[in-house]
């Protein structure tokens, strides 16, 4: 177990670098001069407004070599300092992160968990019982077949505009206090369902799919046929074989985490909910340098983290992977 979570952590350590540099570099490359829309929400007098771009551009470090700018920046990241938003100055972008991220954990974490599991339930019956795989193959094959951002503008169009159920963008009302009260959390939950009902159906989709193919699978294997012929019960059967279709899945979840999240950055625009995927698209508008980078660095932490902890689970749920590191098989 030793050998294989030094081996992972060195893995994804690589990864947070290059991930992290490429952060840094694109927002620096691309067209666009921040200091700019910054200047043109100040009144200036005449002459002045050279004065002030000198000081903004001093402020924020970018009359500095990129190489210095980029070793700047792996010393400040190691002090927890992101630096000041240029589109929201003076605030500090580890600030606003820190406002906009609870929305993402909200929405992403229910939604992968949810479907995860459900999806998986709806499989493994899909795979044995021939009715229900008849009507409910293609339903799946809709749901993980829809781009997230189609089909968040579907559930907003059908559950938002046409019945008139739910709103259809930002969190809260406007005239709502955010607070631990009844009516805020009523209308906060009314603000969540539809971006949470958006990933949670596209992902169960790819997941119902995968468990079943993995169930006709596992029950056609010669174990199975061999359990079948000692007089094994059928539902014992379908628990080994659940057991072992169960694995791959893991490993799709894993491998699946960065396509949730962009999934989310497309979810949040269409319903205008504040999380990290609204706020780095409003960023990237405005050649945020600070904010964009937060945001990235912020997103690449979650799926390194959320990947990190499915190779853990995985090493307790799948013995040969612990055998394999340590030599006993």
């Amino acid at each position: 177990m030793g050998r294989y979570l030094s081996k992972k952590v060195l893995i994804y350590l690589i990864t947070f670098f290059f991930a992290v540099t490429l952060n840094w570099a694109v927002p620096r490359f691309a067209p666009g001069d921040p200091i700019s829309m910054l200047l043109s929400r100040f009144v200036v007098l005449e002459g002045g407004r050279d004065i002030l771009e000198s000081f903004f551009v001093k402020t924020f470090g970018l009359d500095q070599p990129l190489l210095q700018q980029y070793f700047g920046f792996w010393r400040s990241l190691f002090r927890g300092d992101l630096g000041i938003s240029i589109s929201q100055y003076p605030k500090p972008v580890l600030s606003i992160i820190r406002d906009a991220i609870i929305y993402d954990i909200i929405i992403l974490v229910p939604a992968i968990v949810l479907s995860w599991i459900i999806g998986n339930k709806l499989g493994a019956f899909s795979g044995v019982s021939k009715k229900a795989d008849n009507f409910l193959m293609p339903v799946f094959y809709f749901l993980t077949s829809s781009p997230y951002f189609w089909f968040a503008l579907l559930v907003s169009y059908l559950l938002g505009i046409v019945l008139g159920i739910f709103p259809t963008s930002h969190a809260y009302s406007a005239t709502m206090r955010p607070g631990w009260n009844l009516a805020f959390i009523a209308d906060f939950f009314m603000h969540w369902f539809m971006p949470f009902l958006t990933l949670f159906l596209v992902q169960l989709g790819g997941w119902a799919i995968g468990m079943r193919n993995m169930i006709i699978y596992e029950t056609n294997t010669n174990y199975a046929k061999y359990m079948e012929s000692l007089g094994a019960r059928e539902r014992l059967i379908r628990r080994y074989g659940f057991r072992n279709g169960i694995l791959p899945q893991v490993t799709g979840l894993a491998i699946s985490l960065g396509t949730v999240v962009s999934g989310a950055v497309l979810t949040q625009m269409v319903f205008s909910y504040p999380g990290l995927g609204y706020l780095m698209v409003q960023a990237i508008k405005q050649n945020d340098y600070f904010l964009i980078q937060g945001c990235f660095l912020f997103l690449i932490i979650m799926v390194l983290l959320a990947n990190f902890t499915v190779d853990i689970i995985y090493m307790f749920i799948d013995p040969r992977v612990r055998h394999s590191y340590s030599g006993e098989v």
